[in-house]
């Protein structure tokens, strides 16, 4: 079966087809730093074909939701340290999605001098958790000078530099759900007037000059991308807007040699986004991951078809820490329970059994 043959990824050879997806879990409670739990959580789920670790912040500017990760200091770094040794020790590989919240966050939960920033000063829809007020609506952003963006590069840039040396494989860049880079790539949230936004080119810029910088960095075998096309982020932009920029958006990567494109499904699976990720297929050359609630079968169906190269696993990896194993063995999985998936301690986090 494909999804358990190994695959050549850049310099790196995984052991199957199997992504464990990104998930934010919300466990670095002091100082966004990682920590033991975490450590244990990641050596746990090392089975997978290539593990992406949650979205970190590359900056205090980006740490808008309670106790999510950073990697721009050298406490973050040498927490990252050990959970990259405890991933190598099991024969695995690990990824860093480096996730700046941007606009989706609260003031409430960014670190003394941090700033809400986003294209422009418009609020997220809806509520969000803070440390100290409960629930509170998303407040509106400080819109970004050009020096902010600027520094917000340079950041994406240090913060992968930083990972290499932490012992991560690479790196994932996050340009999905409503983040930082996919709030410059869409109309509706970028209202700008400069260089970084207007046209369609414009809207590019600051997702080009970010992967940019880090490809200068590390190597484009070491990066990654991850976007979301028609995911709820963007539920107020144009269908036909969406395909041309997102198009556009695969035709600028392919000079890249980016070490994969990871398409993720969000919200409502409605057959638009489908279809895009297909047209995404024929034009992007590179290496493709898919995410989008797969169960085994369906995984197998899309790489028979050639219609992806890597199928990554999100929620099921939560309650099944050898979900690789259960899938090869035909073992059945454990019950999804979210209901201490964010919690602070260890429950709903590494207590899961490997299959008995």
């Amino acid at each position: 079966m494909k999804l358990f043959e190994p695959y050549p990824l850049g310099s790196l050879d995984l052991s199957s087809r199997i992504a464990m997806a990104p998930l934010t879990r919300c466990r670095a409670v002091k100082e966004n730093t990682p920590n033991n739990l975490m450590v244990e959580y990641y050596r746990q789920r090392s089975g997978a074909g290539i593990i992406i670790a949650e979205g970190t912040s590359p900056s205090s500017n980006g740490l808008g939701y309670k106790n999510i990760p950073g990697l721009f200091n050298e406490a973050q770094l040498e927490g990252w340290k050990k959970v990259t040794q405890a991933v190598h020790d099991e024969n695995g590989i690990i990824f860093l999605q480096i996730m700046h919240t941007g606009r989706v966050g609260h003031t409430n939960n960014l670190p003394k001098g941090g700033r809400l920033l986003a294209p422009s000063a418009i609020a997220q829809a809806g509520d969000i958790s803070t440390y100290d007020l409960e629930r509170q609506p998303y407040p509106v952003p400080e819109a970004m000078s050009v020096e902010d963006i600027k520094t917000a590069i340079q950041e994406f840039r240090t913060c992968s530099e930083m990972a290499i040396e932490a012992g991560f494989d690479g790196v994932e860049i996050h340009g999905a759900h409503g983040y930082l880079p996919n709030q410059f790539l869409v109309q509706s949230k970028n209202k700008r007037s400069d260089l970084y936004g207007g046209n369609r080119e414009n809207r590019l810029r600051f997702l080009r000059e970010v992967l940019t910088e880090c490809i200068e960095a590390v190597g484009s075998d070491k990066i990654g991308l991850r976007i979301s096309p028609f995911s709820y982020a963007e539920d107020e932009d144009e269908v036909k807007e969406l395909y041309e920029t997102y198009t556009s958006l695969a035709e600028m990567l392919n000079p890249l040699n980016l070490a994969y494109l990871h398409l993720s499904h969000m919200g409502d699976p409605v057959g638009v986004k489908f279809e895009l990720w297909r047209i995404l297929r024929s034009i992007y050359q590179g290496n493709l991951m898919l995410c989008g609630d797969f169960t085994q079968e369906k995984a197998e169906e899309v790489l028979e078809k050639n219609e992806a190269d890597l199928i990554a696993f999100g929620r099921d990896y939560i309650a099944n820490p050898d979900l690789a194993e259960r899938f090869k063995n035909n073992w059945s999985l454990a019950d999804r329970d979210n209901s201490q998936w964010y919690g602070d301690g260890a429950e709903g986090y590494t207590d899961y059994p490997n299959y008995e």
